[in-house]
């Protein structure tokens, strides 16, 4: 009697010698890793992996699994028969080819199975469990492996068989000629021929016998491998209508699950994922073979699908050493030693993604001794803060990990590929880059520097926007232009990030409003495109004051391609309000929906005393601050609302007064008596200005002449004056607009563009200011009486037209200037707003009331922050 340990070591025997490639848990356990470190060569997958649709195909499936599926796949079916032309009763789906083939064998009555090797393995299985008497044919290697027709036709005049054929052939990617096979067919009706064609979608102008084949021939095309769904188990034959009843009545009922048929529909109507398919894999197989071919001691045959066969050839070695040197490398081959025809000398290679192809010639060339290619610089590892929508707390979010990672001893800088944003800065060599970064740059104490925002887009219509590139002015583009001219701009991105983490130990990259945009990500160049470019571990946050979070974060992940997914660490929720242990059911089913973490609950933080990261947030602020008030004492400004507002930071330090109470205003009844009125920056002065004489607001405004203290700011400065001429027509077509006329001054609007950074000197309170222009032309007075309100520093006398930085009425009460950040001096700020009290009969304060200043806003932002988050978990994700 067979001891139990006999049949152990007999089942270990069987089960070795119909093992299969992609057993990912075993090459792990024998790699010593996770399984997600193996590149796996061992299984023929497509290298583009599944189609980009598959999540959301998978998702909306999942509202049919509470019913059967369809037991016919009619739909499924259909599609296949109209793609292959094929009547509707020649095509059956089944749970993966391989089932469909253990059925074949068993129906027929057949007694015996021809099978050429090497071959799949499962043909002599299937055939065994059928009780099939199997013979083989040794397929000779001179010969490219190649069926050997005349051998077959003798084999079959003795008695009909069942035939297998794969075309291509696995292990060894040849194809053999389909008239062969179909005359050979004729010749013996008697006898059954299985073409296997899982394969065949890889080979470019293959002749197909899915739809031209005699009624003896039945064929099995294999969707798992060419759409990269493995794990789904889809397959379809193709025979006369009578095999395919056969096929029916031995098969299980419902052996195709609603997923897969699903699936499966849009895979046969994917077209382009075909083509690029095809394309792809041809290039990535010719790159393989040339790079292996450079080893010596590795014949590789040749093949005509996306996979090779491969043979040691030293003398007294086998291709274990190799297999294990690979696997110590994290690189699995499929071992060819349990295919019948093969000795242990073969291996079969999978073409895989350009970058895993390397990987695989490194490890044979390490194994032969040779010198293996100059390995790809290590990317400085990188947090991307990406979020569910715009506004989401990203920009400030970003900060606060700058500063963090500042303090635990890094040296950080900030990073955002492309910011739209009206709210620019001038850095000290004159360039322009996005204001988030500026505050994210403090947060690292680093100075400005346009590499960490090398695409700033400023919108000038509704359509389209200033383009600038690493700080300088490329051009005006409207939406479809600027689409075309983004792979050069990201040229630039990756430059410029290149050159910035050269120098740092960490960095802290800010996405741009959603990853999940469709209409966007095809040519993405600031959310997972930068991401997968920097190899950076990407925290998705979300809004949950405004509601909907975790829909929101589910939605998100659901919208993100497989690698996209990968690159999520996990989850961020902001401006929390409330007890946060309330978030527990919530926090679970995130996780066990997406399979990622949230790693922090960030509460509401109140006066954070940073720059807003957008409009929204800054029009949202003031309007919170005008209706409540600070003091009764305060003093009313009134920021009048423009639909193209720019640089409005610029109020920030008003915004911090105790005794200021800064409103935004864009209706006439809302205007009130304010104490001051400013008029912003604006990206469209001209288009600004017509709203304010649609809205009424530009009367209003004028007619405030003699009550309130009037300030232009840049844009507003411009709009002051009694003319506007715009000869090159930058914004208009009508040559030259009236002004406001609060002031006798005349801008000329001129291509050119004035990034500068200035000191300077406030005329009538004799106080220090510093700050920044950006601007297009310039602004001449008029009338001689006219004076200047802001003049450079170090200018004694008379002070020249040219030089002036703003005028002003001799009052004082009306002023404009080009100088952004105006008030951001602290002492300049506190005589401004006391003057205002004065002439409302208050006292005056005299002594600064706030330090205008990020540093302590930032130390506060980043203890809330690291309070609130899982930092164990981010540092081991950056594996730091």
């Amino acid at each position: 009697m067979q001891s139990l340990q006999e049949k152990f070591s007999e089942l270990a025997a069987e089960e070795g010698k119909y093992a299969h490639g992609g057993n990912l848990r075993k090459l792990a356990a024998r790699a010593g890793c996770p399984a997600s470190d193996i590149i796996d060569f061992s299984a023929n997958i497509n290298p583009l992996g599944p189609p980009l649709w598959l999540q959301q195909e998978i998702v909306s499936a999942l509202s049919e699994v509470d019913r059967y599926p369809d037991p016919e796949c009619a739909e499924l079916t259909l599609a296949a028969c109209e793609k292959y032309s094929v009547w509707p009763n020649e095509c059956l789906a089944g749970n993966g080819a391989s089932e469909l083939i253990a059925a074949i064998t068993r129906i027929g009555g057949f007694k015996r199975a021809v099978i050429p090797v090497p071959c799949y393995v499962d043909y002599t299985r299937s055939c065994k469990l059928a009780g099939l008497k199997t013979e083989h044919i040794p397929l000779d290697p001179q010969k490219a492996f190649a069926p050997d027709f005349d051998t077959l036709s003798s084999l079959l005049s003795a008695s009909p068989a069942l035939v297998f054929l794969a075309q291509p052939n696995n292990p060894t990617g040849t194809a053999f000629d389909p008239a062969e096979l179909k005359k050979l067919a004729r010749k013996h009706p008697d006898s059954r021929f299985i073409v296997d064609e899982s394969f065949a979608d890889f080979v470019p102008d293959l002749e197909r016998l899915t739809g031209n084949r005699p009624p003896n021939v039945i064929t099995i095309v294999s969707l798992t491998k060419f759409y990269a769904i493995p794990g789904l188990r889809l397959g379809l034959a193709f025979a006369s209508a009578d095999i395919i009843m056969e096929l029916k009545n031995i098969l299980p009922c419902w052996s195709v699950n609603i997923l897969a048929q699903k699936v499966g529909l849009r895979c046969i109507c994917d077209e382009e994922y075909e083509r690029k398919t095809i394309e792809t894999t041809v290039r990535l197989r010719e790159e393989l073979i040339q790079g292996i071919m450079q080893v010596p001691g590795i014949r590789i045959l040749p093949s005509q699908a996306n996979f090779m066969l491969c043979q040691i050839q030293r003398v007294g070695m086998d291709a274990a050493g190799l297999i294990e040197h690979l696997l110590k490398n994290k690189v699995a081959v499929r071992h060819c030693d349990n295919f019948d025809g093969l000795d242990s000398t073969y291996f079969r290679i999978a073409v895989r993604t350009e970058e895993e192809n390397k990987a695989l010639v490194d490890g044979l060339r390490s194994f032969s001794g040779m010198e293996v290619s100059a390995q790809k610089p290590k990317k400085t590892p990188a947090l991307m803060i990406q979020g569910t929508c715009s506004n989401a707390g990203k920009s400030i979010l970003a900060a606060a990990f700058c500063r963090i990672f500042l303090q635990d001893g890094y040296k950080v800088a900030p990073f955002k590929a492309q910011n739209m944003s009206l709210n620019s800065f001038v850095t000290e060599d004159g360039l322009e880059m996005g204001r988030a970064q500026v505050t994210q740059a403090a947060a690292c104490k680093m100075a400005p520097d346009v590499r960490m925002n090398p695409v700033l887009l400023k919108p000038n219509s509704d359509i389209g926007s200033q383009v600038i590139v690493m700080g300088k002015p490329v051009g005006n583009m409207k939406v479809k232009k600027y689409v075309e001219y983004k792979p050069t701009a990201f040229e630039a991105v990756k430059k410029g990030y290149d050159s910035l983490s050269a120098d740092a130990d960490i960095m802290v990259i800010e996405g741009a409003g959603s990853p999940a945009e469709i209409n966007l990500k095809q040519h993405d160049i600031v959310n997972m495109a930068m991401a997968q470019y920097a190899e950076a571990k990407v925290i998705i946050t979300g809004d949950i004051d405004r509601g909907g979070v975790f829909a929101s974060l589910s939605g998100t992940m659901d919208l993100l391609e497989t690698k996209e997914r990968d690159l999520v660490c996990g989850f961020l929720l902001n401006k929390f309000r409330g007890d946060a242990s309330l978030l527990t059911p919530a926090l679970d089913f995130i996780l066990n929906h997406t399979g990622k973490p949230v790693l922090g609950t960030i509460p509401f933080i109140n006066n954070l005393g940073l720059p807003d990261e957008d409009s929204v947030s800054f029009k949202e602020d003031l309007s919170k601050s005008g209706s409540s008030g600070k003091h009764k004492d305060c003093v009313d400004i009134v920021c009048i609302d423009l639909p193209r507002i720019s640089n409005f930071t610029d109020l920030d330090a008003l915004k911090g007064e105790p005794d200021v109470n800064l409103r935004i205003v864009d209706k006439v009844e809302n205007l009130g008596k304010p104490d001051a009125i400013i008029l912003p920056g604006s990206k469209s002065t001209l288009s600004d200005l017509a709203h304010l004489r649609e809205s009424g607001l530009a009367q209003a405004v004028s007619d405030m002449r003699d009550k309130a203290a009037i300030i232009g700011i840049c844009g507003g400065f411009q709009m002051l004056g009694q003319y506007i001429s715009d000869p090159d027509q930058i914004e208009s077509e009508t040559g030259i607009e009236e002004g406001l006329g609060l002031l006798p001054l005349q801008t000329t609007l001129a291509p050119e563009k004035t990034l500068t950074r200035t000191s300077a000197i406030h005329s009538q309170s004799k106080m220090e200011v510093s700050g920044y222009e950006i601007h297009h032309g310039k602004t001449e007075p008029l009338l001689p009486t006219v004076r200047a309100a802001i003049v450079p520093q170090g200018i004694t006398g008379g002070v020249p037209v040219s030089k002036a930085l703003g005028f002003g009425s001799k009052s004082g009460m009306i002023w404009g200037t080009y100088l952004h950040g105006i008030f951001d001096a602290d002492r300049f700020r506190r005589w401004f707003i006391d003057s205002l009290r004065a002439k409302k009969g208050l006292p005056r304060l005299e002594k600064i009331q706030t330090t205008f200043g990020m540093e302590e806003s930032l130390d506060h932002l980043a203890d809330v922050v690291r309070e609130n988050v899982d930092m164990k978990a981010i540092y081991a994700a950056l594996k730091l």
